[in-house]
């Protein structure tokens, strides 16, 4: 009986020491990103540019890499208001019940190159490709075809000298380090591209006048969550109650920047939509304007 238990203590060490090795090398995968803020910054140009142009953003992946890409992606429309079909996603082995990652698929080239033509690619588009190798040969195949295309090439790779990094418009590198699993991209390199990402799509929606003061102000709020969420943001950056807020967002047929002009003094809905029109969506400049 004591020995068992002293094996049972002795294993629940290890998996201890196991989760602070795993949980330390996600830690530092954290800490790398902000050496990449420079080229995170220029990646958030091009992708507000493609946006501000009326072109596209694709997301272009394999295996952990494209499923984090994916991931990011999807959740831009329900947090910045973005229209769905500005956002394409291109995904090896294909988005249709997706359930397990399709390994054989990362090697087919050809299909890159099919899967990206059937997304429409042109010039003016901005491709995000992620790879934590930097060579995944059907990632590489979309960087490739995208830049035939004309579309400016993002490169999210978590190895020096990769490929994909060579190629890319604007390469971000990723210093995540060694895995404490070794071979597997899904934690310090997944980790790693999952704040990169983050960092890119929001910093380009906060260019493009979706974010102010810490909110986001273009979000739809199409659900009882988001008319909260909603009123709650109108509340925050003006002078009114979360009930007035309310009133304010029915008013603006729950158009957020419109609901937050009203609160703050402008007379109509449809004066309040001329002066975000104006000023390009941007809300600082419509309130500028207004107040002044």
């Amino acid at each position: 009986m004591q020995d068992n238990l002293q094996k049972s203590s002795l294993l629940a060490d290890a998996d201890r020491a196991f989760a602070r090795a795993l949980l330390a090398s996600q830690k530092a995968a954290i800490d790398a990103v902000e050496s990449a803020l420079p080229a995170l910054s220029d990646a958030a140009d091009a992708m507000a540019s493609a946006l501000r142009a009326g072109r596209r953003v694709i997301y272009a992946g394999a295996g952990s890499s494209g499923l984090i890409a994916l991931q990011d992606g999807a959740e831009l429309a329900g947090t910045f208001g973005l229209d769905p079909d500005r956002i394409g996603f291109i995904l090896a082995g294909g988005l249709d019940k997706r359930t397990h990652i399709d390994a054989a698929a990362e090697d087919d080239r050809a299909a890159a190159v099919r899967d990206l033509e059937a997304e429409s690619c042109r010039e003016g588009d901005a491709v995000i490709a992620v790879s934590a190798s930097g060579s995944t040969p059907y990632t590489l195949a979309c960087a490739q075809s995208a830049k035939r295309a004309g579309a400016k090439v993002i490169g999210l790779a978590n190895r020096p000298e990769a490929p994909l990094l060579a190629l890319a418009d604007v390469a971000v590198m990723l210093d995540s380090g060694p895995e404490a699993l070794y071979g597997s991209t899904r934690l310090a390199a997944g980790t790693a591209q999952k704040a990169a990402l983050g960092l890119i799509s929001t910093l380009a929606n906060a260019r493009l006048g979706h974010v102010w003061r810490g909110h986001m102000v273009n979000v739809r709020p199409r659900n009882d969550k988001l008319r909260l969420r909603a009123a709650h943001i109108v509340a925050a950056l003006t002078d009114v109650g979360e009930d007035e807020a309310a009133r304010f967002l029915a008013q603006a047929d729950d158009d957020v920047k419109c609901a937050i002009m009203l609160a703050s003094g402008e007379a109509s809905h449809a004066a309040a939509r001329a002066s975000l029109a104006a000023a390009q969506g941007r809300l600082d400049i419509a309130l500028t304007r207004l107040r002044a």
